[in-house]
């Protein structure tokens, strides 16, 4: 059976990632590969319903919705539900799953947002996902300009709670995914998604060369 892989796309907002995921699962089912593409939170129905308490908040809050500790919480719920479900047995049956955000996000936006440690951060995934980590994840980088610009085509009737959080909070965020790629360039392949899409899934392809070689 051909081994499954697990690709995630990481990156703050207006980065592309969502663009990228469906290009990429475009040109690997042109090599006849069977491909998933997900995305967190969600995947599956209950983390689709954690997705929405996240982003919209739960009914008649209008507060300033979770604080950071019970995101996280809820984060790691959706995931575990979402690895169990769906991505462990895709990747069982030999499947790429391609994952518009994965655990980094809860790492960049609840640890290098939010304030939590990254250990926290890092046990929760422990229990509910028993650790899993992607094969390959594409951290995709903008200028600030440029994911601004994007963000306001994406954006014009609003947007959700996370990311219509202020310019501080998401420079914290970026650093932190930068620090992320540093530490582990085994793991990570940073992307210039400051181009085209077509640019960018040049790119993409270009960092995926050595996986698909092995895919045949």
């Amino acid at each position: 059976m051909t081994k499954g892989r697990f690709i995630a796309l990481e990156g703050g907002e207006g980065a592309g990632k969502s663009t990228q995921a469906r290009l990429l699962a475009e040109a690997l089912r042109a090599r006849g590969i069977d491909v998933i593409v997900t995305r967190e939170p969600g995947g599956t129905p209950g983390a689709e319903a954690v997705r929405k308490l996240l982003l919209e908040g739960a009914p008649g809050d209008e507060g300033p919705g979770w604080n950071p500790r019970a995101e996280a919480l809820l984060f790691a719920a959706a995931r575990s539900d979402h690895v169990e479900q769906l991505v462990k047995p895709a990747l069982a049956r030999g499947a790429w799953v391609v994952c518009d955000r994965f655990l980094d996000s809860s790492r960049a936006y609840q640890g290098g947002g939010g304030g939590l440690s990254d250990a926290d951060i890092v046990a929760l995934h422990a229990i509910g996902s028993r650790g899993l980590l992607p094969d390959l994840t594409l951290l995709v980088e903008v200028l600030p300009g440029i994911a601004a610009a994007r963000l306001a085509l994406r954006d014009a009737q609003g947007s959700d709670r996370i990311g219509g959080r202020d310019s501080a909070y998401h420079a914290r965020v970026a650093r932190a995914f930068a620090a992320f790629a540093d530490a582990e360039p085994g793991r990570f392949a940073r992307i210039d998604g400051n181009g085209t899409p077509e640019e960018t899934q040049a790119r993409v392809l270009a960092a995926l060369a050595p996986l698909l070689a092995q895919a045949g």
